[in-house]
């Protein structure tokens, strides 16, 4: 006890004042400092905390919101594109896109090959794209609904299904060169698809959602902005008008294996396009291995020199003129314009009435009548038809044609003119300049898009002229005519052949031809009008041979789907293939 007792003594005897460690002095310097220190350290959290949560408070809200929540876009319903009786020519579908997460994904291996098969692929290869990715990989894009309702099924874990569309084109490659087609992006391509884009595509929408560390949507922030539906356009077309004459074309393209075909198919007393089809087509869902050559709408954009098919023209507009009269006959023996021979060939006659001149296709005859017509009377008339201006279609790639100022025209060019030959024009264009013979003088416009307000007609003959011009087109199609071929059964029409040697640089090529035939039908009150141009036929080329069938079934069944009654009770004639290539031979002149 006294041991224990001596060294709390000792303990208690140090003096801690006196101690040689603790008798120094703290300098104030370093007290004051270290206040200081924390009382900065302290304003610098305040000014943070007041910066973060008051000054800049929706940056960072924003920042934390990054981690946790996510847009998912809501994609918009392209608008549809309808036939002039409302029938689909282009719908979207519902389409989701597939997408996984490596990082939960779970299936079994029976699982994985239904998957696989579902997507259309391999298992390997969908083992292969789970591997490569870390967070998010998108396994098959635009699957229908009823694959995705089967993967669905599948009770897959780590699966995610996106909302989207896919455009599908019920008349295929029918109306293939009018609706077009969109791309990956849902963007117009082609087409209506392309010209009217902005009406079609609508706006997408978004919704916020948040997600849990998985990526897993576990709730959703706020209301969801909706998306705004593209709106449906109506075009003139009539889907079943359509589908024939592109059925028509193709097989004439096939049976006389031709390089390319087109058929314009008009109301004769509004301008619209009934239909507008080309051979090759193409099919817009499956696009693999096209060729320019197919996507190509050639009844709009390539033009050539109309031929034969715009004497009806020069003629009406010398009755017009009263400077002849159908009976008038005209001496056509050949003669020279210049260095021009111009001659109807072995099949001329050394006189002609008009009525015969139109009938037989004389470039003789019609010479002389642009003869008797002033250059500007001429070059107005064509530029009064259309020629040389693109037609107001609202459709890419419509061409203008070529027609030179009549004040620049020799002699020579003028007579060539006359037939057709030095001013080019699209199927397209001379099916419109038809409008003229059959809504009695007045140039409609033409129309795709139904509902639009078309610009007014411009008036180009008097209606008399335009009524007598109409009976004389019957000669053509009769069996004296270059095209009996074209009369359609149970109804009278009228019209005009054209054959021709396509020009390839300077020059005119022996070997190849475009055979085309324009006309209208019925005679009275023309209900429709059809051009119809094959390019580069082989064996046969006249165009009362090759074009001429294809107006007769285009007509017959666009007049009988439109509720047009017969106005004929007699069949056509019936004549040989002889008599139409002697009739026309007179038309292949460069």
């Amino acid at each position: 006890m006294a041991r224990r007792s001596s060294g709390a003594s000792s303990v208690r005897a140090v003096n801690y004042a006196t101690s040689p460690l603790l008798a120094s002095k703290t300098p104030q310097w370093r007290s004051r400092f270290l206040v200081m220190l924390l009382g900065l350290s302290s304003l610098a959290l305040a000014g943070r905390a007041l910066y973060v949560q008051v000054v800049n408070a929706e940056f960072f809200l924003q920042r934390g919101e990054e981690r946790y929540a996510a847009k998912l876009p809501l994609p918009a319903n392209r608008g549809r594109i309808l036939d002039r009786n409302g029938q689909v020519l282009a719908v979207s579908l519902g389409a989701p896109t597939v997408t996984a997460d490596p990082r939960v994904f779970k299936a079994s291996s029976g699982q994985r090959r239904e998957l696989a098969a579902l997507l259309g692929m391999k298992p390997a290869e969908l083992d292969k794209r789970l591997a490569d990715a870390s967070a998010y990989v998108v396994l098959r894009r635009q699957v229908s609904e009823a694959t995705a309702r089967e993967i669905r099924a599948l009770g897959v874990k780590g699966l995610a299904f996106e909302p989207g569309y896919v455009r599908r084109y019920p008349e295929n490659e029918a109306a293939a060169h009018v609706v077009g087609f969109t791309g990956q992006n849902d963007m117009g391509q082609e087409g209506i698809e392309l010209a009217l884009e902005r009406q079609l595509e609508g706006s997408g929408g978004q919704r916020m959602v948040v997600r849990d560390r998985l990526g897993r949507i576990v709730e959703d922030l706020g209301e969801p902005q909706g998306p705004r539906d593209g709106d449906d356009v109506q075009l003139t077309i009539d889907a079943k008008v359509q589908a024939m004459a592109y059925q028509r074309i193709r097989d004439a393209v096939q049976q006389h294996k031709a390089k390319a075909g087109s058929v314009v198919v008009l109301d004769a007393q509004t301008g619209e396009i009934l239909a507008l089809a080309n051979y090759p087509s193409y099919q817009p869902e499956d696009r693999r291995n096209l060729t320019g050559a197919q996507l190509r709408n050639r009844a709009i954009t390539d033009v050539f020199e109309p031929g034969s098919t715009v004497k009806p023209f020069v003629v009406a507009k010398a009755l017009e003129n009263r400077l002849v009269r159908p009976e008038t006959v005209l001496d056509t023996r050949p003669f020279r314009v210049g260095p021009l021979l111009v001659n109807d060939g072995n099949h001329g006659r050394p006189q002609m009435s008009v009525a015969q001149v139109v009938q037989k296709s004389s470039n003789v005859g019609t010479v002389h009548l642009a003869q008797r017509l002033s250059d500007q009377e001429m070059g107005e008339m064509y530029a009064d038809l259309g020629f040389g201006s693109k037609p107001q279609i609202g459709f890419p790639g419509a061409a203008n044609g070529r027609l030179r100022q009549w004040k620049s025209w020799r002699p020579v060019e003028k007579a060539t003119i006359a037939y057709g030959y030095g001013v080019s024009a699209s199927l397209l264009q001379i099916a419109r300049a038809y409008t003229a013979l059959a809504h009695d003088g007045m140039l409609m416009p033409v129309s795709l898009i139904k509902g639009q307000q078309p610009p007014a007609g411009v008036r180009v003959y008097s209606a008399e002229t335009a009524r007598t011009m109409r009976q004389m087109l019957r000669g053509t199609v009769s069996k004296e005519g270059t095209a009996p071929l074209a009369q359609p059964v149970g109804y009278s029409a009228g019209g005009k052949t054209g054959t021709a040697e396509k020009i390839e640089g300077r020059s005119y090529v022996k070997n190849k031809h475009r055979a085309w035939f324009t006309g209208l039908s019925p005679i009275e009150r023309p209900r429709v009008i059809v051009s119809v141009m094959v390019d580069e036929p082989s064996g046969v080329f006249f165009g009362g041979l090759v074009a001429a069938p294809v107006f007769k079934s285009v007509v017959e069944q666009a007049l009988r789907t439109l509720g047009e009654p017969p106005d004929l009770d007699i069949a056509p004639p019936v004549v040989s293939s002889a008599d139409v290539m002697a009739a026309a031979e007179a038309e292949v002149r460069p």
